[in-house]
């Protein structure tokens, strides 16, 4: 190895290099991790060989290791030894180096099948083993063969470590490390069955970035290569004096240390936190070990922030993000494509469920949105939001069909009259719904964009303001509309709230402990909805559509896709 402060490159991104080049980049270079049955299943058969056990004497302590020299009579059975070659460059995590002496051999398990090849083992196993064998040799011992043991075969399959075998193993640390030197992404397989089990197949989208890049849409379906929904969901704790611990699995919320609720770890994506409720140090650190964030938000529902876990790695997504945000011509062509694309979707929300179709309104937001899509700057951009943000709630209140709801509740608030949009505080029950889930659906976003690497405070349409999370209010604006409004609409025409719910303080409206809780389970349900993405056609929920608009966006910046495509529904 030439440059001895370079990164040493770890065995097993070789096999994924060999695998597929794009996977061993969103791992090595960019960070990225996730976990599916697969992995899992990988992860149980190495339970063992994770466990260091078992001794590795030096070369020396067995005599040497020269090639010709009588070997010691002393077994080795030594379980997940860590070596490096400053030579090769590589660092290696071996399952098992077994041997005699000083003449050893390692062993790698891989959780599949042994392949139907003349080798009997896949190329990228091969030289990944070929890495551990070098790595012995370096450090002074004997090795002229490795094994890959499959499990699923239970089968051990030798692999001559011979002078072609080597040479290809020090092309591919050559190779992949050129690629992480480049900084350029390698371009996604096309319709490969190697990404329907990849984990990383949400984060690196390879069928959507193929389409959006050679613009095939009529030509390929767009296969649905991961999960449509969630399995864990957000937990949200809002009464005052509760607090939140674990036991084991669990976490339990609790009230004057009485527990009043338990929910599986493994169950809950996020802890949300609302007013004066405590959390344990122990539960912090298990929710963030896990990747569940802890979002804190004030009694009336105001986001202060949230606790994640250690930053996610791919500093090369948040370079490319602070170069285009200080960039005002592309910040403005991503801003364009939000902005339209939240006026089409309250056009679309206003023709769904009016009950009369303002013709005139529909025609306005429809001229906006191509208006939006030409703004010559942000200050033109900013009036056409404006002007569609008028018209838009000048008929919202036409859609709010539960608003003769009888005299007015004890809370002193009559129907949902609903005149504007109004803040800070709200004045009427419709706006302190509308500002409370623009909050819960700012929460979520800020989360999602910071899993994916984003800094969440700099957006390209938002401009910094301390602690505001400017891009997630950037992603927020096409799904306001689809998310939050529309859960105000189905609260208010199913009578899932009523004047009970809030409260008039002063000329202020809030919402009730018990309102929230009814906003926060339509909101929940309506992120669990199955919807048809516009431009992939595959079924997901909204939840997963976050992701997927954050993943897109980081395609973009990345220069793998030519502009950044809003979620539009028709």
């Amino acid at each position: 190895m030439n440059n001895p402060d370079a990164p040493q490159v770890p065995a097993r991104m070789l096999n994924e290099f060999v695998y597929c080049p794009r996977l061993a980049y969103l791992e090595w270079v960019q960070g990225e991790w996730r976990d599916n049955a697969e992995v899992a299943e990988g992860k149980f058969h190495h339970r063992r060989v994770d466990v260091e056990a078992g001794d590795l004497p030096s070369p020396e302590e067995v005599g040497g290791a020269a090639e010709g020299e009588e070997a010691a009579p002393e077994r080795i059975h030594a379980r997940s030894v860590l070596l490096s070659s400053a030579e090769l460059g590589v660092i290696a995590r071996i399952d098992l180096v077994e041997g005699e002496g000083s003449r050893v051999t390692p062993v790698d398990y891989k959780r599949g099948a042994a392949p139907d090849l003349p080798d009997g083992a896949w190329e990228a196993d091969r030289i990944q083993v070929a890495a551990q064998a070098l790595v012995l040799r370096d450090n002074g011992y004997a090795c002229d063969a490795g094994v890959v043991y499959y499990v699923k075969s239970r089968r051990r399959v030798e692999v001559p470590i011979d002078d072609e075998l080597a040479r290809r193993c020090r092309e591919a640390v050559a190779g992949l490390r050129a690629l992480a030197e480049g900084g350029t992404i390698p371009p996604p397989l096309v319709n490969s069955p190697k990404c329907v089990r990849c984990s990383l197949a949400p984060i690196c989208l390879p069928d959507e970035v193929t389409m959006l890049r050679e613009a095939v849409a009529s030509e390929r379906d767009v296969r649905r290569i991961f999960p449509a929904r969630d399995d864990a969901y957000p937990l949200y704790v809002q009464t005052h004096g509760l607090s939140v611990g674990v036991d084991g699995e669990v976490v339990q919320v609790r009230e004057k240390g009485k527990v009043v609720r338990e929910v599986r770890l493994l169950d809950v994506s996020q802890l949300c936190l609302m007013g004066n409720v405590q959390v344990t140090t122990q539960a912090l650190r298990e929710l963030l070990a896990r990747g569940a964030p802890v979002c804190w938000f004030s009694v009336g529902g105001w986001f202060h922030g949230m606790a994640q876990g250690a930053f996610h790695k791919n500093v090369e997504l948040r370079r490319r993000q602070f170069a285009l945000a200080g960039d005002p011509e592309r910040s403005l062509a991503v801003a364009r494509a939000l902005v339209a694309g939240k006026i089409r979707n309250c056009r679309t929300l206003l023709r769904r469920n009016h009950p009369e179709e303002p013709t005139a309104a529909l025609a306005e937001m429809a001229r906006l949105a191509e208006a939006a899509e030409r703004a010559a700057s942000m200050e033109t951009l900013l009036g056409l939001e404006g002007a569609a943000a008028r018209t838009y709630f000048a008929h919202f209140g036409a859609l709010l069909r539960g608003g003769d709801t009888g005299a007015e509740g004890a809370a002193g608030v009559g129907p949902f009259d609903f005149d504007g949009r109004n803040r800070r505080p709200p004045v009427d029950p419709v706006n302190a719904m509308l500002s409370y889930l623009y909050a819960i659906l700012a929460k979520d976003l800020a989360v999602t964009v910071q899993a994916v690497g984003f800094d969440p405070y700099l957006g390209f349409y938002h401009q910094p303001r301390y602690g505001r999370p400017a891009l997630a209010l950037d992603l927020m604006e096409e799904f306001r509309p689809l998310v939050a409004d529309s859960v105000v609409i189905t609260v208010v025409n199913k009578r899932e709230v009523g004047p009970k719910d809030f409260l008039r303080r002063g000329g202020a409206v809030a919402l009730t402990p018990a309102g929230r809780k009814a906003i926060l389970r339509a909101y929940e349900r309506r992120m669990d909805e199955w919807v048809t993405h516009p431009v992939f056609g595959y079924r997901v929920t909204y939840r997963r559509v976050l992701e997927i608009q954050a993943r897109l966006l980081g395609r973009y910046l990345a220069g793998e896709i030519p502009e950044y495509v809003s979620f539009v529904t028709l």
